[in-house]
């Protein structure tokens, strides 16, 4: 985040220009569910434009859930939160608009720099805080609050997606499936599947600021599995924290959500615990250091610019009438005649080829068509004594008898227009988790508790690759993004039924083909395999359902 060309990338070919009248000025980040743009209003604002992916759109159950968010999201208003200020649910495809923050998330600062100093990380908790007691008060629950989630702007943090776990089911879900949040950051109730309150908030609170602090989840690393077991049935150590932090953290982190800490009383401690600095406004100083140069954020795209063509100046002058003159006048005039009759050639030329180039496509589309031998087809024989040849039979169907009574109808027109297929069914499930006990299938459940699916995890002692018996991989180079015509095109002439991960990192996507016609994309986004025996993937996956 040190410089403009490490948040603002360029549009690709197949990012479009506008939504929805917004000019797009940049990419801003793109992922399993869509991608995400920077844009400005109409008063050169800059905002973040989140646009679904198109074929996600197409699924009803995504759009009753986006609608969700959207309406959860209107509601929250704080100096805290990156506000939603426009968004179109009914759109083709759907979007949203939010006030851009220009700064790095908490994942991405630590990650630069490192964990944060005291007063830092006592900033970040009271203005995160403050974040949720907005979030609350609009009656939502976030229930996926951790370090990507957190923005840290010039003037203080910024708390994003809030609501949209609650809204969508997207955001995260654990190895079980039926858990929402990213397990890392979450409360033991909400591991154990029990309710969700306020006060989960408060315990993921608690985690985001332990790992501003340490520069790591305090409750590890490893698998999915292994965390919860951890926050569900292990006291959190608080040792390891810096020692003026303990006793909040250990409010915060209370496995009883009754004897957390209320956001009121977070945001009270860090205060007196800040002093004067508090007073004094100290936090724009503590955050430059920590955020390092702000980005120079692109300018507005302007609106093409409208081209007025006037006449030229025209100069008239006095008749001449002499010899030469009308000599000059006719040779003029012959000259502008043959042009126009060269001009007339050529057009008619072009015009009948197109008219040869058309009649021959129309063959062809004849002599593809199937068609039915009758006496209709024959010249008519004498009959009846009348000595009048007959050219056609009775029609002998209902069809028939459309096409025979209307004399001036074309081809194209009796002949039945061939339907647009269908658009394919769309499932999703983000993140799966992919370990030597799971697998992946193309049928709902996508996640199996067993290795009975069609896309399994498997290692031994060198190296960890996916595996299908029947399936084919491909891993998609370059931008991320994929589509399902990309993936599709990719797959036409792939072979791998086993794809090693040694070139796999958070951010890859993988296509899949299955035999029945069934296309998937795989979004890595954790990859632990340096210890084959418990290696693991969390991935998104979407499946199109006969899309090959």
């Amino acid at each position: 985040m040190s410089n403009a060309t490490e948040v603002f990338q360029p549009l690709q070919a197949d990012d479009p220009s506008v939504v929805a009248g917004y000019r797009l000025a940049a990419r801003l980040g793109a992922g399993g569910m869509g991608r995400v743009y920077l844009s400005h209003t109409q008063g050169g604002r800059p905002v973040a434009i989140k646009v679904v992916r198109p074929e996600l759109a197409d699924d009803p159950a995504f759009r009753r859930r986006f609608r969700r968010e959207v309406e959860a999201a209107r509601r929250v208003r704080g100096a805290y939160t990156a506000e939603l200020i426009d968004a179109d649910t009914d759109g083709v495809p759907p979007w949203l608009a939010t006030l851009y923050v220009p700064g790095p998330s908490l994942t991405e600062a630590v990650a630069r720099r490192g964990p944060l100093p005291v007063p830092a990380v006592l900033w970040l908790m009271a203005g995160v805080a403050e974040a949720l007691q907005a979030i609350h008060g609009a009656g939502i629950v976030h229930r996926d609050l951790k370090p990507s989630n957190v923005l840290l702007a010039a003037d203080g943090p910024r708390v994003i997606d809030f609501g949209i776990s609650l809204a969508t089911d997207l955001s995260s879900h654990t190895a079980t499936g039926s858990t929402v949040g990213t397990p890392h950051f979450m409360a033991p109730e909400q591991a154990a599947g029990g309710e969700v309150t306020a006060a989960t908030d408060v315990f993921a609170l608690g985690q985001t600021a332990a790992f501003a602090a340490l520069g790591r989840p305090l409750y590890g690393e490893g698998s999915a599995v292994g965390v919860l077991y951890r926050i569900v049935h292990d006291e959190p150590d608080l040792s390891v924290l810096p020692e003026p932090l303990r006793p909040l953290f250990a409010r915060c982190l209370a496995a009883a959500p009754e004897e957390r800490a209320t956001l009121a009383e977070v945001v009270e401690w860090c205060r007196r615990r800040l002093g004067t600095d508090a007073d004094a406004g100290a936090g724009p100083t503590v955050w430059r250091d920590v955020m390092g140069p702000e980005p120079t954020v692109p300018s507005p795209v302007p609106d093409p610019t409208r081209i007025l063509h006037t006449r030229p100046l025209v100069v008239t002058q006095p008749q001449r009438t002499g010899p030469d003159d009308r000599r000059a006048r006719r040779r003029r005039t012959a000259l502008i005649t043959i042009a126009a009759v060269l001009a007339g050639a050529l057009v008619l030329t072009g015009f009948a080829w197109m008219v040869s180039q058309a009649g021959g496509r129309f063959r062809d589309w004849v002599a593809g068509a199937p068609t039915t031998s009758g006496a209709g087809e024959s010249e008519g024989s004498s009959g009846g004594g009348s000595g009048a040849s007959s050219s056609t039979s009775a029609p002998t169907s209902q069809d028939d008898a459309e096409a025979a009574g209307s004399g001036d109808r074309t081809p194209e027109a009796s002949k039945p227009t061939p339907t647009r297929s269908p658009s394919p069914q769309v499932l999703t499930q983000a993140p799966v988790l992919l370990n030597a006990d799971t697998s992946l299938s193309f049928e709902e459940p996508l996640w199996r508790e067993d290795r009975k699916g069609d896309i399994r995890l498997d290692c031994d002692s060198s190296s960890c690759a996916i595996e299908s018996d029947t399936s084919v991989f491909l891993q998609m180079p370059g931008k991320a993004g994929t589509t399902l015509d990309e993936c599709r095109l990719m797959l036409g002439g792939a072979d791998q039924h086993r794809w090693t991960l040694a070139s796999v990192a958070a951010g890859t996507e993988i296509c899949v083909k299955h035999p029945s016609g069934d296309i998937a994309l795989l979004v890595v986004q954790t990859k632990s395999t340096a210890l084959p025996e418990i290696a693991f993937l969390s991935m998104d996956m979407t499946v199109w359902k006969n899309a090959a």
